[in-house]
C-alpha cells in the first residue's frame, strides 16, 4: 500500500503535502523531509471524503484537539454534536469522540459526518470493552480489540489512540507501585484490567504488525496512547512513564520502517519545572516524532479551573517543542462537559498553542498579535475586537455598561492613548515637516 510517508521517501510531493505547505507557509520538499523521517504527519484517512489534511508536527503550527462523546451516564447524542459545532466554530483543528454510552458505531458515525472537514479520532478499546464487558459477555478476546479497529478504519477514523505500549509486566508494575493513582488513562486501566485477569500479554503489542497493515492500507495515523501518563504531579517523570516512552518509542520506529504516521502521547500532570523536560525526552528517544500532549496539568487543585491549569502547561510543553494539544475542559475531572465548557476549554487552548507559536515560529504567529496591538493604540475597537480570538465575548465586556466611549470604561478619561493623544499628533506633525 502506498502512503503518504512512502511517497515523500521517493522524494514526490504528494497533493496533500501541497496543501498543508501552503497553508503553513513553509517550503514543500522541507515538509516532504520530515514526514519522510516522521517528525511530521498529515492527518486523513484515505476512505474519508471531505477531511483537510491536517499537518502536526515540526516547524508547523500548533494544533488543538477537542474530546466530545458520550458517557454511561449521559447519552445526548444532539449535545456532542452541538460540542463538534462549538469546535469548529471557535478553530479545532480536530475532534476526538470518546464516547462510551449508547449506540457506538451510529454516534461515530454521525458526529464522523459532522466534523467534516476536521480529521476525528477515536479510541476504540472503548467500544470492544463496552460492547463485551458492559453487556456482561465477559471479557474480550485479543482479536476482538483488532477488529474494533478495523470498523473504526472502515469508517473513516483519521487517527486512533492506541494504546500498545504498556505490556503485561507494566500493568502489574503500575498496580503494585506507590503511585497516587497507579492509572488515570481509561484504555490503559481497561486494558490493564484485561492483561492481568487474563494473563496474556496486551493485544496491541503483540499485534502492532498486522496494526500497521491496517493504518497502512487507510493511511491513518496512529497516535501511541500514554496509558501509564501521571494522573497526579508528584508522580511525573517516574519510572513507569518512562519505561512506557522507551516502549512507545519501539513502536514509533516500526512504524516509521512500515511507512504509517505516527505520533506519540503524553504526560498528563506535571508540574511546571518538569513539563520542558518531559518534551525534551520526548522529542529524544523517539527522534522528533510528534508530540501529542494532554495538558500538561500543572497542579491539582483547582477543579473547576483545569482550563487554565492545562493552559499553563500546554504553553510550555508546545513552546518546548509539543506539536499537537488536547483541550482541557473547566468540568475535567468533575463532569461531562457541557457545549460551553467545550468553547472555554477550546479557547483557552487555542491560547496556550498561539502563546507558543510566537516562540516556535516568531512573527509568522506573532504578525497577528502586532495587528491588534497597532489597533489598540489606535483605539480602534472594531478591529482590535473583531480580529481576536472570541470577538462576540470581547463585544459583550467592551459592552457591558452600555456606554460607548473612546476608551474603554475602566480608564476612561485617563486612558494613556487620550492622555498622550495631543502630544503624539503635534510630534507626527513637527516630524512630517
Amino acid at each position: 500500500m502506498t502512503t503518504l510517508m512512502r511517497i515523500a521517501r521517493s522524494g514526490s510531493v504528494a497533493p496533500e503535502i501541497e496543501v498543508v505547505a501552503r497553508e503553513e507557509g513553509v517550503d514543500p520538499n522541507k515538509l516532504r523531509t520530515r514526514i519522510a523521517e516522521g517528525r511530521a504527519i498529515i492527518v486523513r484517512n484515505v476512505k474519508r471524503e471531505g477531511v483537510k489534511p491536517l499537518g502536526i508536527g515540526e516547524g508547523l503550527r500548533t494544533k488543538v484537539n477537542v474530546n466530545v462523546g458520550t458517557s454511561t451516564h449521559v447519552v445526548d447524542i444532539n449535545m456532542e454534536v452541538e460540542k463538534v459545532r462549538v469546535a469548529k466554530k471557535y478553530g479545532a483543528d480536530a475532534v476526538m469522540d470518546l464516547s462510551i454510552g449508547g449506540d457506538l458505531d451510529e454516534i461515530r458515525r454521525i458526529i464522523l459526518k459532522e466534523s467534516t472537514p476536521l480529521p476525528l479520532g477515536t479510541v476504540p478499546t472503548y467500544q470492544a470493552w463496552m460492547e463485551t464487558v458492559a453487556r456482561g459477555k465477559g471479557l474480550p478476546d485479543e482479536d476482538y480489540f483488532i477488529k474494533v479497529v478495523e470498523r473504526h478504519l472502515r469508517d473513516g477514523v483519521d487517527f486512533m489512540t492506541i494504546h500498545a505500549a504498556i505490556t503485561r509486566e507494566l500493568a502489574e508494575k503500575a498496580v503494585k507501585s506507590d503511585r497516587i493513582q497507579p492509572i488515570v488513562s481509561r484504555g490503559g486501566a481497561l486494558l490493564a484490567a484485561w492483561m492481568l485477569e487474563t494473563g496474556n500479554e496486551n493485544p496491541y503489542w503483540k499485534n502492532f504488525d498486522y496494526i500497521l497493515e491496517l493504518f497502512a492500507e487507510y493511511d491513518a495515523t496512529i497516535s501511541l496512547g500514554d496509558s501509564l501518563r501521571p494522573g497526579a504531579i508528584h508522580d511525573a517523570l517516574d519510572q513507569l512513564q518512562l519505561s512506557e516512552l522507551i516502549n512507545n518509542a519501539k513502536l514509533v520506529e516500526r512504524a516509521r520502517k512500515a511507512g504509517v504516521m505516527v505520533m506519540v502521547e503524553g504526560p498528563g500532570h506535571v508540574p511546571l519545572d518538569k513539563v520542558a523536560e518531559d518534551v525534551r525526552i520526548m522529542k529524544a528517544v523517539t527522534k522528533g516524532a510528534p508530540y501529542y500532549v494532554l495538558g500538561p496539568i500543572v497542579t491539582d487543585i483547582a477543579p473547576g479551573y483545569d482550563h487554565i491549569t492545562s493552559a499553563i502547561g500546554a504553553a510550555i510543553a508546545a513552546a518546548a517543542g509539543a506539536d499537537f494539544i488536547c483541550y482541557v475542559t473547566p468540568a475535567e475531572h468533575l463532569s461531562l462537559p457541557t457545549p460551553e465548557q467545550v468553547k472555554e476549554g477550546l479557547i483557552a487552548a487555542k491560547i496556550a498553542a498561539h502563546a507558543a507559536d510566537i516562540v516556535k515560529l516568531g512573527e509568522k504567529a506573532a504578525s497577528w498579535d502586532r495587528m491588534i496591538a497597532e489597533a489598540r493604540a489606535r483605539l480602534d475597537w472594531k478591529k482590535m475586537i473583531d480580529s481576536s480570538l472570541d470577538p462576540e465575548r470581547a463585544w459583550s465586556i467592551y459592552n457591558q455598561f452600555g456606554k460607548q466611549l473612546p476608551s474603554c470604561t475602566m480608564c476612561g478619561s485617563l486612558c494613556a492613548c487620550l492622555v498622550l493623544e495631543k502630544w503624539a499628533r503635534r510630534l507626527r506633525a513637527s516630524t512630517a515637516k
